[in-house]
Formats: C-alpha cells, structure tokens, sequence
C-alpha cells in the first residue's frame, strides 16, 4: 500500500480529474455544488466507487449532487454553537466533551451533519489548546474526553501524542475516544508508529476507544479489515448513520454489523440522520427508522444491538430513538418539556 500522507496528498479535489479517473460523464452544473461543500476523495475510495458503478452506496455517499444545494434544513441540526464552551471543545452532556482539535478529513460526506460548519469555519474549530485545558482543569466532572472534527486520525502522531500526554495530567479525565472514518477510508492511516503512540498511553486511562465510522459493508475490503484488526487492542466500537437509500434495510445492515463482530467490533451507535442542510436527500422519517431498528432486534443478539439514536435540534443532545416513553404513536419525538418536536419528511 502506499504511504497514507501520499494518498491524501494526491486525493480529488476537483471535478475533471475525478470524473476522467471514473471514465464517466460529468454532470451538468455540478461545480456549483463544489462552491458550497468541497470535493476530497482519496484515489483507493476512487477505484472502490468505480468498481461498485455510479449508481452504488459508495457513488451515492461520497460524489456530489445538485440537490445538496437545497435550502431546506439547518446549518447546525445538533447545536454544537450553543455548546461551544472553548476553542476546540464541546461540553453537551456532564460527564464528557467532544474534542474537536481538526477541520480535516480522508472524505468528504456528502450527508455530514456538520458540512456547514466545517464550510463556514467555526470558532469551536479555533485551536487555544491553553484555554482547552483550563476549561478541563475547571470541570472534574469531565471523564471522558471525545476526539472528533474532522478526523482526529488526520492528526500527526506526533500531535496525538502531544494531546494524550497533556489529556493525562488532567485530574479526573479517565476514558479517550477517538472517532474515525480512516480504517475504511484511508486503512494505510493505522500505522505501527501510530499504535505504538496510542499503546504507550493506555496505562494513563481506564480505556482509549476507537469508533470507526462505516455505513454499509462495501465499504470494507481487505485492506480495511487488515487496519481494523490491527486496533484490536484497544477498544473498538462502531458508528453508522442510518441513510435513505444507502442503508435503509434489514440485510444491508445486518451484514454490516456481522461484519463488525467477526473484526471484534461492538456496533454501538446507529444514528438517525440529522436535518442537515445540504444533507436532506439522506433523511428518511423517525417512524420508518423505528421499524426497522425493531426488526434488528428480533435478528441481532442483544450484546450486538447498537443504540439507536437521534440528536434533537436545538442542542438537547442524543436521545434513544426507539424508547417508546420519548415517542407518540405518530414517531414524533416527545421534547423535554413535553412538546412534540417535530420530525417531518423533508420537503424539498
């Protein structure tokens, strides 16, 4: 394979040369959408999506199309602005925080809640890491701290274990996560030096998690699985979004999470998709989610079920989608307050 800063150097930014590697035509008006939600695709996820054809779960993903220029959603569906406490940091539930130290990723989703904010350059991107820890210093009841961005494996090995080293003298932080895309995306990212980074510094924490983000099997070749088994050392977790003509069915996901167990990893989140703007063409409604997560359960062990989930607007945080004390019998969501929060069928 060839060296990961190599391929991410020469990835597709641009239209023509991605549509002439794919030797397909090149749709009409599409760079308009580029002007709002950058291109970034790696040329080993090129040869993927070639080889799957254009009408594939991996074309579908990760090439743009002229309806992410719809108007309809929000910029910021699950309200990091509003719990943006530091640069770089994120503290919407007591005992964690999300630590958001890149903009950058090995692809670019098309469906990515944040796409927005990562277009828009946020200031809880703005690195302060002084002001990062004193936040911590300031709040012991921060357990765990959460590696997301961007990619927090686009870091340097250097720079990571700059971050872990500093994360472990603060009193009180006992549990790193790390979420990711690059094992399926970019898998020459999993280097030896790179394990041996985040080994050195597992006795420092009770547990270093890693949550690998994968939609749908075709996604995993070989290369991918040889990166996944490679972190088995540590605590690997899974995290898909639930997309409407991706992975909206019973096998697609069933195959998926079998997939995980045989790599040793945990399904643990399935995410319904957010109401984002420029994302809506994944959205699908909360009621025919619910009734798919339920025929999961009737075909997944428990200890293999992964939470369903779904962020409320407005920055309420992730509820259990599927709990029926949180739901009318419609499939709306109950707010806090007892309010029904609406979740309807985009309108395009």
């Amino acid at each position: 394979m060839n060296n990961w800063k190599t391929e991410f150097q020469t990835a597709f930014k641009t239209l023509p040369p991605l549509y002439e590697f794919l030797e397909w035509p090149l749709p009409e008006r599409l760079q308009e959408v580029i002007y709002s939600y950058s291109l970034f695709i790696p040329k080993t996820l090129a040869i993927k999506i070639k080889k799957a054809g254009p009408d594939s779960v991996l074309a579908r993903q990760f090439l743009p199309d002229r309806i992410e220029l719809s108007k309809k959603g929000f910029n910021d569906p699950i309200g990091d602005r509003l719990h943006s406490k530091a640069p770089q940091l994120i503290h919407r539930y007591s005992s964690r925080a999300l630590f958001t130290p890149t903009t950058v990723c090995p692809v670019h989703c098309r469906y990515c809640f944040r796409k927005n904010e990562l277009n828009q350059g946020e200031d809880f991107f703005s690195p302060d890491f002084t002001e990062t820890i004193a936040y911590l210093n300031e709040h012991p009841e921060i357990s765990e701290i959460i590696f997301t961005g961007g990619d927090p494996f686009t870091l340097s090995d250097e720079k990571i274990d700059f971050y872990l080293q500093s994360f472990s003298q603060v009193e009180g932080l006992k549990d790193i996560r790390f979420h990711t895309r690059y094992p399926v995306i970019l898998p020459q990212r999993i280097t030896d030096n790179l394990i041996s980074v985040l080994k050195k510094h597992q006795a420092h924490f009770r547990t270093i998690s890693i949550a690998i983000h994968c939609n749908h099997i075709l996604e995993i070749d070989s290369d991918a699985k040889e990166s996944i088994l490679k972190l088995r050392d540590f605590n690997l977790l899974s995290q898909t979004v639930l997309l409407k003509g991706i992975n909206d069915n019973t096998p697609d996901l069933i195959n998926l999470f079998n997939q995980f167990l045989e790599l040793g990893v945990r399904p643990y989140y399935l995410h319904h998709p957010d109401q984002v703007k420029g994302g809506l063409h994944f959205y699908l409604p909360l009621s025919e989610g619910r009734k798919l997560y339920h025929s999961l359960r009737n075909l997944l062990p428990g200890w293999a079920l992964p939470h369903y989930v779904i962020d409320i607007p407005q920055g309420y945080g992730k509820i259990n989608a599927h709990n029926p004390e949180k739901m009318d019998y419609s499939g709306n969501l109950i707010g806090l307050s007892g309010d029904i929060i609406s979740a309807p069928e985009p309108n395009y």
